[in-house]
């Protein structure tokens, strides 16, 4: 079995750490002939590879596949060709043709965990305020000081009760979204004892019980005692916008807002709206404007923790984007 591997610099920008977790998988099999193309190096795959007749196994990360390269490997079973978010190419389509196994992405699993797992930070931050804190604490001395400020300050409190703050348990998290991502969310509250429900008419039964989170069929309702909401969908066409005005303007004041997914689900100069007048808090890893212009009156707010959209990106995201992808070849022995 010959298996080849062939990834450019760009790629690398993208998805680094894949290529070489796609390297260490396949040499568990076999030899890999692995390139890894320098920046300004625009070979086509068939110029790349030493021996094109001879492989079997082909994984292009970057690179073209022209059909010229296509009529070269003519021992070629399986192959996915990538630019890093799209999937084949001229090359490929006369490879499918000529019964060629390939393969591209059908999920996005691979970064659910990270954003998850970002989104309940930002909630813990966003609760206790602790980027403030740690800013703060860089230039001032005010955050050791306990003393009491009118509004039930005492020792070692540092929380903002004008806010929704405090632990996660006992508190009622409403999660727009039951899917990859919202789910694994839903979990984690759970697990700290959250009264946790959940709005997705396009999720399966299983994936509420999974999460621990009761199903709430009304999204109307689901906003109208939240604690803590988090809207964590995709953003499409239908969800655009979804969590309209109306929906924003029912939400108890006070509320702390998750924002991990896309901003565009939400309409965001209404959420801006409340979140400016200190009715809301917000824990946000995207936005509507990004990045964000430095005069943003969002930034360096008391109610607000804010991130610069890296929530799913992390070496084990990454590692998962390449072996969900080499899962769909066929199991070498």
């Amino acid at each position: 079995m010959s298996s080849a591997i062939i990834v450019t610099s760009g790629f690398d920008a993208i998805w680094p750490l894949a290529a070489d977790q796609a390297r260490r998988t396949w040499e568990r099999s076999g030899p890999v002939e692995f390139h890894r193309l320098t920046p300004g190096d625009d070979r086509a795959a068939g110029a790349v590879l030493a021996d094109p007749a001879r492989v079997e196994r082909l994984l292009v990360l970057g690179a073209d596949l022209t059909p010229a390269c296509a009529a070269r490997l003519t021992a070629l079973r399986e192959v996915a060709v990538t630019s890093g978010y799209q999937f084949g190419g001229p090359g490929t389509e006369a490879l499918a043709a000529r019964g060629v196994r390939v393969h591209a992405h059908t999920s996005e699993g691979f970064w659910g965990e990270s954003v998850a797992e970002f989104g309940l930070a930002l909630t813990l931050c966003g609760l206790r305020r602790i980027p403030q804190l740690h800013r703060q604490m860089v230039t001032d001395q005010r955050p050791w000081d306990y003393s009491p400020d009118g509004r039930g300050r005492g020792q070692q409190f540092g929380d903002d009760p004008r806010f929704t703050c405090g632990t996660i348990a006992g508190k009622r998290v409403r999660i727009v979204g039951a899917g990859n991502i919202g789910s694994r969310y839903a979990s984690f509250c759970t697990a700290l004892g959250a009264d946790v429900a959940a709005w997705d008419p396009f999720a399966a039964e299983p994936a509420f019980h999974r999460a621990g989170a009761r199903r709430e069929h009304h999204l109307e309702r689901l906003v109208m005692d939240a604690e803590i909401f988090a809207p964590m969908l995709p953003l499409t066409e239908k969800t655009a916008g979804l969590v309209n005005a109306g929906l924003i303007a029912a939400l108890p004041k006070g509320t702390l807002v998750i924002l991990v997914t896309r901003a565009g689900i939400c309409d965001m100069p209404a959420l801006r709206r409340r979140v400016l007048a200190d009715e809301l808090a917000l824990a946000a890893d995207v936005f509507d404007v990004e990045p964000l212009p430095l005069n943003d009156p969002l930034l360096g707010r008391p109610n607000v923790v804010h991130t610069p959209h890296n929530a799913g990106r992390t070496r084990h995201a990454n590692e998962q984007w390449v072996e969900m992808l080499l899962a769909k070849f066929v199991p070498r022995g």
